[in-house]
């Protein structure tokens, strides 16, 4: 008998408007430098599917007028949980402010500062740590956007930061195909610790061309299987995932790793446990259809 396909929160979507909002590192990938908006979210899936947006890199200045520009297309556009937002965490005199601000605000989920390109031994700088456990004094998880050779860095800062909650983005960004036993090493560390949960996104990306779909399954099944079920996100990544692949193949992908699950691991992967990670309130109206959200004409 057929059945409806498990409902969907996708725990990384971003949104960008360079009309509005400033995103230097847009001048790099020509692809993508255009405005990526919700409706376009909406033309780009394949079903009714919530999200959390993630902070998509606009210049630091102006990261609160990024979550204020969210939530405003929230509230017309319910489906749109929350928002990770952008902060620095290792300013002493802004950060412990700016993370109360946040806390406060009901919008808000989580935090990330994008470490992926930080220099080696940015992590362990007092001041940095202090923002990532100011992080889990206020309620909030820390989204890390790291690279391969960052994890065991990352494992390190879960340990001094064990009251905070970190979201690993991306699997760690392993190198496809063939990335060799050193992530599988470090990724095995990193999951020792409880505070850590992993996003199911990213790879294809991450990925050189032409690297066969098995290989991407098959990084997907190690992490599900050194993380379990319990600690994994699902994640598409849209619209940086565009550049790789299309939606509707990412999500198949995912839910074909997922396949030999019981119905509520499957369940937990693509949604309870990105409403558990963020906190996320409850649904205020159905999932998203097709025509949700649009500007008249």
């Amino acid at each position: 008998m057929n059945t409806a396909p498990t409902p969907v929160i996708d725990s990384h979507v971003h949104f960008w408007d360079p009309r509005h909002l400033i995103y230097p590192w847009l001048s790099a990938v020509p692809a993508l430098d255009r405005p990526h908006t919700p409706a376009d979210f909406l033309d780009a899936v394949p079903e009714p599917i919530e999200a959390v947006f993630v902070e998509a890199g606009c210049t630091p200045g102006q990261a609160d007028r990024e979550v204020h520009w969210v939530r405003d297309l929230a509230r017309t556009m319910p489906w749109i949980r929350g928002a990770v937002a952008q902060v620095r965490l290792d300013q002493p005199h802004q950060t412990p402010p700016a993370i109360r601000d946040l806390a406060a605000d009901p919008f808000v989920v989580g935090v990330r500062h994008n470490i992926q390109d930080e220099k080696p031994g940015f992590t362990h700088s007092a001041d940095f740590r202090a923002g990532v456990r100011l992080l889990g004094e206020a309620g909030l998880p820390f989204d890390a956007c790291v690279r391969e050779r960052q994890l065991d860095e990352l494992t390190e800062l879960s340990a001094a930061c064990p009251k905070t909650l970190i979201v690993l983005d991306h699997l760690g960004k392993p190198s496809a195909p063939g990335p060799d036993h050193a992530w599988r090493r470090a990724l095995r560390r990193l999951a020792r610790h409880a505070n850590v949960v992993c996003k199911l996104s990213g790879l294809a990306t991450e990925a050189a061309p032409g690297t066969p779909v098995t290989t991407l399954l098959c990084l997907l099944r190690e992490a599900l299987d050194i993380f379990g079920p319990s600690r994994c996100l699902y994640g598409g990544d849209w619209p940086v995932m565009t550049l790789a692949t299309a939606y509707g193949p990412w999500l198949d992908l995912v839910r074909t790793a997922l396949d030999g699950l019981s119905a509520d691991d499957a369940d937990a992967v693509l949604r309870t446990n990105t409403t558990r990670t963020y906190s996320l309130p409850p649904t205020r109206t159905s999932a998203p259809s097709a025509d949700a959200g649009r500007e008249p004409g």
